[in-house]
Parts: C-alpha cells; sequence; structure tokens
C-alpha cells in the first residue's frame, strides 16, 4: 500500500466538473493499494494517517496530528501511485489491485479513519478526477505499508 500524504490549507476533489468532497485545514491522503494488501495494511495506514504528526503546535514544532488541531481529510483513491517505471517509459500499473480488491480497502480505511472522529470526504473510486488543493509549508509525506506495518 503506496500513501501520499499532504498537509492542506484546503482541498478538493471534482468528477465531470462536480464538486465531490472538500475539506478546509487538514490532510490530501492519496491512496494505492498493491495487489498484496490486506486488511491489516489498511488498518495500519489509517493508524499512522490519523496520528502522524505534522502539525505545528504553539513553538511551530511539528508536534500536532490531524486529530489534535480538529482537521479533516480528503481521501482520493489513485492506482498511478503503484505505477513500475523501472523499464521503458510508459508506467506498469500489474501491482495496482483491481477494483474488486482495491475499492473495499478504500472503503475500510475511510471508515477507519471516521471511527477516530475525522470528517473525511472523498473522492469517488474509478473515476476521473480534478483534485486542487493549496499544500500547506509545502509538507508531504510518503508512506508505505507491507504486512500490517510501515516500512
Amino acid at each position: 500500500m503506496r500513501v501520499v500524504i499532504q498537509r492542506v490549507a484546503r482541498a478538493a476533489v471534482e468528477v465531470s466538473e462536480v464538486e465531490v468532497g472538500a475539506i478546509a485545514r487538514g490532510l490530501l491522503v492519496l491512496v494505492g493499494i498493491d495487489s498484496s494488501d490486506t486488511a491489516a495494511d489498511v488498518t495500519a495506514a489509517a493508524g499512522k494517517v490519523a496520528g502522524l504528526r505534522v502539525f505545528a503546535d504553539e513553538a511551530g514544532h511539528m508536534s500536532l496530528s490531524v486529530i489534535d488541531v480538529d482537521g479533516s481529510v480528503l481521501v482520493v483513491s489513485q492506482f498511478t501511485l503503484l505505477g513500475d517505471t523501472r523499464k521503458g517509459r510508459r508506467p506498469s500499473f500489474t501491482r495496482a489491485a483491481p477494483p474488486e480488491i482495491a475499492e473495499p480497502l478504500i472503503d475500510q480505511f475511510v471508515e477507519l479513519l471516521r471511527a477516530q472522529d475525522l470528517t473525511v470526504e472523498t473522492g469517488e473510486f474509478g473515476a476521473m478526477m480534478q483534485v486542487s488543493l493549496i499544500n500547506d509549508g509545502p509538507v508531504t509525506i510518503l508512506l508505505e505499508v507491507r504486512d500490517g506495518k510501515a516500512v
């Protein structure tokens, strides 16, 4: 599982020019589900995202989580995060999970974040989406999870 986490002042996602999800201060989370990912990987990733201390405290240190700052999360499924560019110039997406595996895991990820009292908005699984954001910092973190733990 590969996750790109961006601290944002605001972010939104549109499908066919219709906004389907938007947040103010919080995290934009792009999620790529690998064909070998399991519920344990999703649980580990959701816990890490919710607790990740990337927001500044009064002293300016990154020591607060999205929960601590009462922020929101925008989750966007993005299979292209699993693109393999080692050979040739066209990425291979053979590692990406098929929709029947990926969609339930994305849904589980969202529900685990909501279970932590986070406001979570989403894109639309499988749709062509336009994502806009104001990256705050900028702060961008790459998280990889395998076998139920961050690697």
